[in-house]
């Protein structure tokens, strides 16, 4: 069985590949890169060029799409539904039989602009013909993960801290290496159908109790004060500040936190026998 991975050098991307290696699946990685889609096991592919989809996808059975972008531009949720919708047509047309898509959990209320984007990416993803498997999750903890880099970031760097109010949002952390796993049942599920999915990880816990615990698994206790009146915005430019994360990404990701994160319907947990999610100090461990 022949696989595309798009997204293949990102955080999931890396860490599915190495475990892709351990099954049948045949990989095949998408890069936007010419040099590198020159390299054995890459193929070139942009999502935004449509031109180059249904190349990348000839000969394979199935496709895990990992696609996803954040920025300062007004126009990227239509841009990602534009490709989304070109990524869907050229899976009919190459006769994919599954698409298994890494979402976001649909938060309560409007929710962040990136967040209805992803969860417009699924709807479109689930429209066609070609079955496709939407699992959505929260914040990802693991070395390399954006959410996590910015929750690690602040943990490390800060002796005290002021609590905007997102902080005391709830969600659920998921580790990667379990995202990694559902990934993989998703591919060999037998249903022929679309459906998705939420992939909680295994304990509700609010950002600033994360904040804690992160800080604690790195032997640290900062003193954190809550003050209701500072905005995303404030918060936002200060995150950028102290952690590595850009403005235009951290201020994405402080406004996608304005609401509890729960799952709102089947768990992939329940009906994948024998799986659960990792503990959370476990995951924060590993992720350190």
């Amino acid at each position: 069985m022949r696989l595309l991975l798009t997204g293949a050098t990102g955080f999931v991307g890396r860490h599915l590949d190495e475990a892709l290696r351990e099954t049948d699946w045949e990989i095949v990685r998408a890069t936007r890169s010419a040099e590198r889609a020159r390299e054995p096991g890459w193929v070139r592919l942009d999502v935004e060029d449509p031109s180059t989809i249904e190349p990348a996808l000839q000969g394979c059975d199935a496709a895990v799409y990992l696609v996803h972008t954040i920025d300062d531009s007004k126009d990227y949720p239509a841009r990602e539904a534009r490709s989304a919708e070109a990524f869907r047509k050229a899976a009919e047309q190459a006769g994919l039989k599954r698409i298994v898509y890494l979402g976001g959990v649909e938060p309560r209320g409007k929710g962040s602009r990136h967040l209805r984007s992803r969860l417009r990416t699924g709807e479109i993803l689930r429209d066609g013909t070609v079955s496709c498997i939407e699992l959505r999750a929260a914040l990802v903890v693991g070395a390399g993960g954006s959410s996590w880099s910015m929750v690690r970031d602040l943990a490390a760097r800060l002796p005290a801290m002021l609590l905007p109010r997102w902080l005391k949002f709830y969600s659920w952390p998921v580790f990667v290496e379990d995202v990694v796993v559902a990934i993989i049942r998703a591919l060999q599920m037998p249903e022929q159908g679309s459906r998705w999915y939420d992939l909680p990880g295994p304990e509700r816990i609010s950002h600033e109790q994360l904040l804690r615990r992160v800080a604690r698994a790195m032997g640290k206790d900062p003193h954190l004060v809550a003050v209701p009146v500072l905005t995303p915005k404030l918060s936002s430019y200060w995150i950028a500040l102290v952690t590595r994360a850009g403005l235009p990404l951290v201020s994405e990701l402080v406004e996608g936190l304005q609401s509890n994160l729960d799952p709102s319907g089947e768990s992939l947990w329940d009906v994948s026998p024998g799986s659960k999610p990792t503990g959370l100090d476990s995951a924060v461990r590993m992720a350190l």
